[in-house]
């Protein structure tokens, strides 16, 4: 990768772990394209944040699940920052629920936005990395996408697409210099975790080898590892951050 300075779009990086992932690459001197569908009060929170860095911040409000928007959206920031060096797909939802009280409705919103936003992405940044033969593509998975978990049919599913994705995408672009890696996070206190009850809460963590959840930090820590030129021959992985919880 070019020595240049660098620009990353992070999807879903107003909070948690996609903010986590910003301000750690922003340490690092890249500046960040930050893609969002929450409240725009949250992504002028997370711009401050990540401006502190000195780097440039820019907030791009996408639904990752539209075709057309994100590509919009993705030649948007090319126009503003003149290229793009590393993609990370964070933006995701849950919608939890036994698979006999699902409803299609549930099964195909998550879908759309975790798989489908991923691939949207991907497919309107690839050609310019390719051009370029050069890029970081770093995409999040989920242990649950491993190993299944009762009432998350649909986020399974979701994320075991996206390991498909990646292991494919790498195969594809792997001669034009551009990685593709997965992290599969385990479970790690964010927002999405926070609703959950302390019971819950009590019962994931004792069935975590390390006996606690992960941070949002601990995986962006990963990410910009993915990210970055020490990580030049790594390709097509997948790297749990998890605790041990699925070994």
């Amino acid at each position: 990768m070019s020595t240049d300075k660098k620009t990353a779009v992070i999807t879903g990086a107003s909070r948690g772990i996609g903010l986590a992932t910003a301000k750690k690459l922003a340490s690092k001197g890249i500046d960040i394209a930050v893609v969002y569908i929450g409240s725009q009060e949250e992504a002028d929170n997370a711009k401050k944040e990540i401006e502190a860095f000195g780097v440039r911040a820019e907030m791009y409000y996408c639904d990752v699940s539209d075709f057309e928007q994100s590509k919009a959206c993705v030649e948007k920031i090319m126009e503003d920052f003149g290229g793009i060096d590393i993609l990370v797909n964070n933006a995701g939802i849950t919608r939890d629920k036994l698979l006999l009280k699902m409803d299609e409705a549930d099964f195909d919103a998550v879908i759309n936005v975790n798989l489908k936003g991923t691939f949207n992405m991907i497919k309107h940044t690839c050609r310019q990395f390719m051009k370029k033969r050069s890029g970081r593509i770093v995409n999040i998975s989920s242990v649950t996408g491993l190993m299944g978990n009762a009432g998350q049919v649909n986020y399974s599913a979701s994320k075991a697409g996206v390991i498909g994705i990646t292991k494919t995408v790498a195969k594809e672009l792997a001669s034009r210099n551009v990685t593709v890696n997965a992290v599969a996070p385990g479970f790690i206190m964010t927002d999405m975790t926070n609703v959950l009850s302390d019971s819950v809460k009590e019962q994931f963590t004792k069935s975590i080898p390390m006996g606690r959840g992960g941070t949002p930090d601990e995986v962006a820590n990963v990410i910009a590892f993915l990210c970055s030129d020490e990580a030049s021959y790594i390709t097509g992985e997948v790297i749990r951050i998890d605790g041990g919880l699925a070994m």
